[in-house]
């Protein structure tokens, strides 16, 4: 059976992204329900491993990218197509800069 697993570095960004979204809206629950639409894109991803962008070339082979509500999701498929979220980034970001891919 499909699925996904966190990065501790995804598990960090999330968190990350909730508390900046908390205090910039003021709100836990907006912040609340950016990251549960973020998390339906990763059981998406898990669904169909295959989706997204290929970044072999850009950032390092056998990544994937896919958008999530502004944000970028860093992924790669492992065995079994289990799906291994490894970053979630700002969309608007140079992403192989801020990960340190070039």
């Amino acid at each position: 059976m499909a699925g996904f697993r966190l990065s501790p570095e995804a598990e960090a960004e999330l968190d990350n992204i909730w508390l900046r979204i908390a205090r910039e809206s003021s709100s836990m629950d907006i912040a609340s329900r950016l990251v549960d639409a973020i998390y339906e894109r990763f059981w998406l991803l898990a669904q169909f491993p295959h989706m997204g962008r290929k970044r072999d070339d850009d950032l390092a082979p056998g990544l994937r990218s896919f958008p999530a509500e502004g944000y970028v999701i860093i992924h790669s498929i492992e065995e079994d197509d289990i799906v291994s979220i490894l970053h979630v980034v700002p969309g608007n970001r140079d992403i192989a800069s801020l990960l340190g891919y070039s």
